[in-house]
């Protein structure tokens, strides 16, 4: 799919804006602050759902009681939503609904400054990061993902009262085991294919001999039956703190740098370098996955990138589709 238009309307600081976009490059220019990064946001809503960045009420136009985005494909698809200060409808083919089609939802490769940071951010922004990938490797992982999530609120709102419900309590714990042995090895065989492909693809960037691997840290590397045990087995726990202290909620995904933790050992460069195979890698797996090239977003990272990273990302994206957000004209 290549996008040949977006259209916003009171997004942001956006009281109307239109970008006529090309078939490979697309470049948007301007100052810090401008609204250029609300222009990808848009994108990302209208092809993954929702926002990477906030809820609707934040993104309405300040003084305003809707916003309404287009998004309008080369093959003639036309995507559309707006908001009316309480709830949010697409309309796909004419069709209306509270929520983006899972047949209509289009893979996105998005690149943002933050994204560099990713070995030393916290475990739940690298959690969240993966998320977003093997969520578009595969839709039944994100509906898993929910489904977990929606039992795992449900239990704490349990624990939290002064005489939980042993039978309700028995009830969300087999749905926690179920869902979250399934996540597991959903995250474990994703990990396995990206440390597959990783050290080379690290290699042919940095052009040295390092190697690169992703520890996953799990404690829910058990069967079903097992982990329904762990979870009974830290009720009392559980009950004192008011939360559930085991579970795929406390995964984590460590960067090794030759066999050592890359937060620490890994140099600046070398991070970028980690991040940017990360980048081409899930690029690479979303077409093997789904037979996609996806879209490409990459919001003011150029300027984070020195000329080598830089010449290296335009030569790995050359077939897919790029937007481009920059304060300065990229030769």
């Amino acid at each position: 799919m290549i996008i040949k238009s977006i259209k916003l309307i009171n997004f942001r600081n956006h009281k109307e804006y239109f970008l006529e976009c090309k078939d490979k490059t697309s470049l948007i220019l301007g100052k810090n602050g401008s609204g250029k990064t609300s222009v990808l946001e848009a994108i990302y809503i209208l092809t993954r759902g929702k926002s990477f960045r906030a809820v609707d009420s934040e993104i309405l136009k300040r003084g305003q009681d809707y916003y309404r985005i287009e998004l309008q494909f080369v093959s003639g698809e036309k995507i559309t939503a707006t908001y009316d200060g309480k709830s949010k409808t697409f309309i796909v083919l004419d069709k209306k609904s509270k929520r983006l089609p899972t047949k209509n939802k289009y893979p996105v490769i998005l690149f943002i400054p933050s994204d560099l940071n990713l070995i030393s951010h916290s475990p739940g922004r690298r959690r969240d990061y993966f998320d977003r990938v093997f969520g578009q490797l595969d839709n039944k992982y994100t509906s898993i993902l929910n489904k977990y999530e929606k039992a795992i609120k449900q239990r704490n709102e349990l624990l939290k009262t002064d005489t939980p419900n042993n039978e309700l309590l028995f009830s969300w714990n087999v749905l926690l085991s179920n869902y979250g042995t399934e996540l597991y090895q959903y995250r474990k065989k994703y990990i396995e294919q990206f440390n597959s492909k990783l050290t080379k693809v690290y290699r042919s960037i940095a052009e040295n001999q390092d190697e690169i691997s992703i520890d996953y840290k799990t404690e829910a590397n058990i069967n079903n039956n097992e982990y329904l045990k762990k979870l009974e087995q830290n009720l009392e726990k559980d009950n004192y703190l008011g939360h559930t202290t085991f579970g795929v909620h406390r995964d984590d995904y460590i960067f090794k740098f030759n066999g050592k933790p890359a937060d620490g050992s890994a140099s600046r460069g070398e991070t970028r370098s980690i991040i940017l195979a990360i980048k081409f890698i899930e690029a690479e797996l979303i077409y093997q996955e789904t037979g996609q090239k996806p879209i490409i977003l990459l919001d003011d990272v150029f300027s984070e990138l020195d000329e080598t990273r830089r010449r290296c990302l335009v030569k790995n994206f050359k077939d897919h589709q790029v937007i481009i957000t920059s304060v300065e004209s990229i030769d």
